[in-house]
């Protein structure tokens, strides 16, 4: 499942972390990567764990808390702290599956990659190419979203970032641990949350709201894990 979260960030606050990603200093890609990602990955990145992308990352987070359709459609147990990249000309992320692991930096602390997130940071008519390709048993779905807008998709997906050819592309991209391990459990009560609020705008708080709600509800108890 992929899902477009929109405005995240605000105009405002996108071009806050683009004048201070342009100020800092950029490394090789690779090392975030794993051994067989590592050979596809042409990139550029913030240091993982440096002062200014704790600052920025908390500025998403921040934001992710408030957001009810990401709470919906991740129900987030534990998020990676974002990490910021920078895709250049001839720059471009081969097809590759990210780790189903990561320990948080400096610490002991682990995280299953159920869901991955890239917020786009760069207004699509600034960039050619750079297009996020995620490939499902349902086909090849691709996004360049305006900026301060996310995309979520599955992690065990197999995805890539075609080449840039005109301009730089700046986006955070980060992992989450979902409460619901399952991606087809995780649907169904997206689904359902949709439904949810859809008929409360239509219908109001009537008993089958209110009795779909408790299968909502009754469901995560069954399948989430705290």
């Amino acid at each position: 499942m992929m899902v477009r979260v929109p405005s995240v960030l605000s105009a405002d606050e996108v071009a806050r972390c683009r004048e201070a990603l342009a100020r800092a200093e950029w490394v090789d890609g690779k090392v975030t990567a794993g051994e067989q990602s590592a050979g596809a990955k042409k990139n550029l990145q913030i240091a993982e764990g440096s002062p200014l992308a704790r600052e920025l990352g908390d500025l998403i987070l921040g934001r992710l808390g408030r957001n009810e359709l990401f709470t919906s459609a991740a129900l987030p147990l534990k998020v990676y702290p974002p990490l910021f990249n920078r895709y250049d000309p001839g720059m471009n992320f081969g097809t590759h599956i990210d780790n189903s692991i990561r320990f948080a930096p400096s610490t002991p602390v682990r995280f299953r990659t159920d869901i991955s997130a890239t917020l786009f940071l760069t207004a699509p008519e600034d960039y050619d190419g750079g297009e996020l390709v995620v490939e499902d048993t349902y086909g090849t779905h691709q996004a360049k979203l305006p900026a301060g807008d996310m995309v979520l998709y599955p992690a065990t997906s197999r995805h890539f970032v075609r080449p840039v050819t005109r301009g730089s592309r700046v986006s955070s991209f980060f992992w989450i641990q979902s409460m619901v391990r399952d991606e087809g459990q995780r649907t169904l009560l997206f689904d359902i949350d949709i439904s949810i609020q859809g008929l409360r705008r239509t219908v109001g708080e009537s008993a089958e709201v209110v009795r779909l709600t408790g299968v909502y509800h009754n469901l995560i108890r069954r399948w989430a894990e705290t």
